[in-house]
């Protein structure tokens, strides 16, 4: 038995963990606004000037009253109730004219910036390695793709400019009320210390109580996107009931976790609003006992119960928003820990460049394990010639298609080598390599679109070239017979093709790609007698010069192969030719006669 190797632990740096780098998210956020500078600074200075007309319009209101409605002061042009009057209805005007303005600058900046964050997210989905994607939930990644990103719209259209409009309004608030009265500023803001401290004492159980409700969105969006494909099987087996009570002990915590930020949320607006009474009860208390001993005028104190308003008014919103603010903040958290997963991330254009490789494959004393210590492969040693065909046999499980996994370098062996026309294959660039190998699975993957742009993949490929692929794989004579031949619907996963069909057209696909390297995975698994003895024939024809690599169960497709590799426990049990293997009476024969 041979011993196992040392093997590092790759696989603690694939959770999605929270890291120091959450304290710098919000900086974070603020810096991809920088990309839209232009239209922040435009909103921003919109902003200032609605603020300005907020902060003048008690002060003219103040004017009316101490000055003509109180003293009688003798009125003279713009320095009159009329002339205050336009003036205020002009300011307001202006106020109206400048927040249209600066709610669609800020619309435009904010789009633009979710629109690139959008982009981050599913290229970065794309770049994770399978080792990472084989551990994780779809389910989450759809929602950081989705729910997240989303969260972050509010954020970039309306929390932080409020938060910059609120910011600037309250200091001038302030400003202006110290101005006119230093001791009434003093008294009307007692109550804000106990207001704080129920703001501080809400804002963790909040943020916590966010994560567990985006969890659980996450775990309802992979549930979901499991059960819609796998319907079928559903049905068939009579799950319905079952699976209905999986969703609904889901349904029923997310439910819970959102009562309960409900209930979290509830008590900010209403608090800001008993504080802000509670002000103007003590504002007005103290001005009136002023008033009466002749040391206040009366438009001083309307002023100040004006500004104590709009005081807590953004106070208010800020309560207001908070679950907002926070369930933003989880979500930038979620975002950037995706984002900064680039120790894992694949570098398909790191290493060697080339352009088309022979096709000779080598395996020198190759482990592997999805697992730590749970070997799939256990030393496994072979070439494959350029141009030759190959056919891996065996049990499942034997590690026949973790091989066909490697060569494509989808994971990275654990100890030993895989050379590529004697190189390395982990100094070749992964662009390259994978341009090179074409795979056709068993179980087919057809996106929606048309068959031209599933045999394409969007790649430049004439139409010439589709012809000879769909001649080749046998797929001409169902495509033609269509109403829209190549550019006949596909529906989701292809589900208005049969099985067969869609076998066809993913051989059609892999040969476009004009690959040097051909890799079928059980392609004939679901291809009728007559359609397989047709493929074999497109396979020998397809194959001249390339090397073709076959898993196959019908040992009937592998009898003329070069070489046939017989896998058992991981480990190669035989090789040679099928006349070789069935007369020697081993593994290869006894397959041979189960088959």
């Amino acid at each position: 038995m041979k011993s196992a190797p040392n093997r590092p632990k790759t696989e603690e740096k694939y959770k999605l963990t929270d890291k120091s780098l959450k304290s710098h998210y919000m900086k974070r956020l603020l810096k991809l606004s920088l990309q839209c500078k232009k239209y922040f600074f435009a909103a921003i200075l919109c902003v200032l000037l609605v603020n300005i007309v907020q902060l003048v319009k008690p002060y003219v209101l103040k004017i009316v009253i101490d000055d003509f409605l109180i003293a009688g002061k003798p009125q003279t042009g713009l320095y009159s109730i009329t002339g205050l009057g336009i003036i205020y209805f002009v300011i307001s005007l202006m106020s109206s004219f400048f927040s249209y303005t600066q709610v669609n600058l800020i619309n435009k900046a904010g789009q633009t910036i979710i629109m690139g964050v959008r982009s981050r997210v599913f290229k970065a989905i794309q770049l994770l390695p399978l080792s990472f994607l084989d551990k994780t939930s779809s389910g989450r990644l759809i929602t950081r793709a989705t729910n997240d990103v989303g969260e972050l719209n509010e954020l970039y259209t309306d929390i932080i400019i409020n938060l910059i409009k609120d910011f600037v309004l309250l200091i001038g608030i302030v400003s202006a009320m110290f101005i006119m009265d230093v001791q009434l500023t003093l008294i009307s803001f007692l109550v804000i210390p106990v207001m704080a401290f129920i703001v501080v004492f809400l804002k963790n159980k909040i943020k916590a109580n966010f994560y567990n409700m985006k969890h659980f969105i996450g775990r309802i969006n992979g549930f979901m996107a499991e059960n819609i494909s796998g319907m079928k099987t559903v049905q068939i087996f009579r799950g319905e009931k079952e699976k209905e009570k999986e969703f609904t002990k889901l349904n029923d915590d997310y439910m819970k976790t959102t009562l309960i930020q409900i209930r979290l949320h509830s008590l900010l607006k209403p608090a800001s609003e008993l504080f802000q009474n509670l002000a103007v009860a003590i504002l007005i208390w103290y001005g009136m006992n002023k008033i009466a001993g002749h040391s206040l005028q009366i438009g001083v104190l309307f002023a100040f119960t004006t500004y104590i308003k709009q005081f807590f008014n953004p106070i208010s919103d800020l309560a207001e928003k908070y679950t907002s603010i926070q369930s933003s903040l989880v979500s930038a958290d979620r975002i950037f820990e995706l984002l900064d997963q680039v120790e894992i991330f694949e570098d398909l254009d790191k290493g060697e460049g080339f352009d088309r490789i022979k096709g000779d494959i080598e395996f020198q004393n190759v482990w592997f394990a999805y697992n730590e210590n749970n070997w799939v492969l256990r030393d496994v040693s072979f070439r494959i010639p350029a141009g030759s065909t190959a056919a891996f046999v065996g049990e499942t499980g034997a590690g026949k298609t973790t091989i066909i996994s490697l060569v494509n370098g989808f994971y990275k062996v654990s100890k030993g080598r895989i050379l590529i026309d004697g190189k390395d294959i982990n100094t070749l660039k992964l662009r390259d390599l994978r341009r090179n190998i074409a795979v056709v699975l068993q179980d087919v993957f057809l996106f929606s679109g048309t068959i031209r742009s599933n045999i394409t993949l969007n790649n430049n490929i004439d139409d010439t070239k589709i012809r000879e692929s769909l001649n080749l794989s046998c797929a001409d004579t169902f495509v033609d017979e269509l109403p829209g031949g190549l550019d006949e619907p596909v529906m989701e996963r292809g589900n208005t093709f049969s099985s067969g069909q869609r076998q066809l057209l993913a051989f059609a696909r892999a040969l476009a790609q004009d690959p040097s390297v051909i890799v079928l995975d059980e392609a004939t698994a679901n291809i009728d007698t007559h359609t397989e003895k047709l493929i074999q024939k497109a396979i020998e024809n397809s194959s001249k010069g390339k090397t073709t690599l076959v898993i196959a169960h019908r040992l009937s497709t592998i009898r003329n192969s070069d070489a046939i590799f017989v896998m058992k426990d991981g480990e190669v049990a035989e090789s040679g030719k099928h006349a070789e293997l069935a007369a020697a009476g081993g593994y290869y024969s006894e397959i041979l006669n189960n088959n």
